[in-house]
């Protein structure tokens, strides 16, 4: 069966629930925290994205089932005084996985940045997510430092 990757159509009913449904697939994960979408949640995140001007987002399609999502937002480098796209969620379904979905979703979002004249992608990634971690690998990306003395960068968090 044919893989298509397709701009996630969050007003289009059917699409909106494949999107809900794979990303609480991935909340469902131990990598997604173990638990699913609260349900304030999925009442109003579709549409609160439908609101947000950066939002890039795909389905990967096989057939009728969507198998795959990527959830990308701009931001901005003020060092390259350009625009980036950040990788925020990214899931393929247990059963689908190492078939080659999550280098394409991860391929949809490179092509997506170019076009948006992004000068880079970025994510984040549990370090012990290690087939997540080869997948990027695979994809081209690599720890962000700026001087190896000062060492890699670290995501860090403030829950409000």
């Amino acid at each position: 069966m044919s893989l298509r990757i397709l701009p996630v159509a969050l007003d289009d009913a059917a699409q909106a629930a494949a999107f809900l449904d794979l990303l609480d697939h991935y909340a469902r994960d131990p990598m997604g925290g173990g638990k699913a979408l609260r349900p304030e949640v999925r009442a109003r995140l579709v549409a609160t994205l439908q609101q947000q001007a950066g939002f890039q987002g795909a389905l990967a399609w096989e057939g009728d089932a969507a198998v795959g999502l990527i959830n990308c937002f701009t931001g901005f480098s003020t060092f390259a005084a350009q625009p980036l796209l950040n990788v925020h969620d990214i899931v393929v379904r247990q059963d689908r996985r190492a078939r080659g979905i999550g280098q394409a979703l991860l391929a949809w979002a490179e092509a997506r940045a170019r076009k948006l004249g992004c000068c880079k992608l970025t994510l984040e990634v549990l370090s012990k997510n290690e087939r997540a971690m080869a997948s990027y690998r695979r994809a081209g990306f690599a720890p962000y430092e700026l001087d190896p003395a000062a060492g890699q960068a670290l995501l860090l968090q403030k829950i409000l």
